[in-house]
């Protein structure tokens, strides 16, 4: 492995690029410590050397930090880690600590994220934001079938906030509530279920 440059971050850090298309963060002493060079060869030796005494322990450290927060799911934790310089093989150490202590568990966070959103967000909103946080389709529909999503339930108390204790509408109107839903991810059969069923009694309680 050849550094092709050693650039730096701040006034403490820098980053290592490699001609072999990957890169990581050092300190300054520790680029002296081992002998790091712009242009020069990165042993072997010298590269495991720095995954095992650094940046696997450093990679961990780090992952349970970006935890402190809020939970993370694996494949966030991954991008992240890997955008901020840490190699894959830190990477996967420490992601293999953290799933093996259940700090990263995708299933829990899927089952929590569920939960928490039901009753205000639809059954497509919630596989969206999911997905983008990098849960799988296949684990999504699993948890999805323990924990069913009622649609209407949650249609019914975005109307209720959105009428703010009004009891009648306009036909304007309730095209303009259909349209909200709509972009919230609601079909057309629950947009119409929810407002006919307002408009016929006045109320969705």
């Amino acid at each position: 492995m050849t550094v092709a440059a050693i650039i730096p971050v701040d006034k403490r850090k820098s980053k290592v690029l490699l001609e072999e298309g990957f890169a990581f963060v050092l300190y300054r002493g520790e680029l002296e410590q081992f002998g790091i060079r712009e242009g020069e060869e990165l042993g072997e030796d010298t590269f495991h050397r720095l995954l095992t005494e650094i940046l696997m322990d450093r990679a961990k450290e780090r992952a349970l930090y970006l935890l402190g927060a809020s939970a993370k799911t694996e494949s966030w934790m991954r991008r992240k880690l890997s955008g901020e310089g840490y190699p894959a093989e830190a990477v996967d150490y420490a992601l293999n600590v953290l799933k093996e202590y259940h700090y990263i568990d995708d299933r829990a966070y899927t089952e929590a994220f569920i939960r928490f959103t039901c009753g205000k967000k639809s059954l497509r909103q919630i596989e969206f934001e999911l997905q983008q946080k990098g849960v799988s389709k296949e684990l999504i529909r699993s948890v999805l079938e323990e924990f069913p999503v009622d649609e209407e339930e949650s249609a019914r108390g975005l109307l209720v906030k959105r009428l703010k204790g009004r009891t009648e509408i306009t036909r304007e109107e309730r095209n303009r509530l259909a349209g909200y839903l709509s972009r919230k991810g609601y079909s057309l059969d629950v947009i119409n279920r929810v407002i006919r069923e307002f408009e016929t009694s006045g109320s969705l309680e």
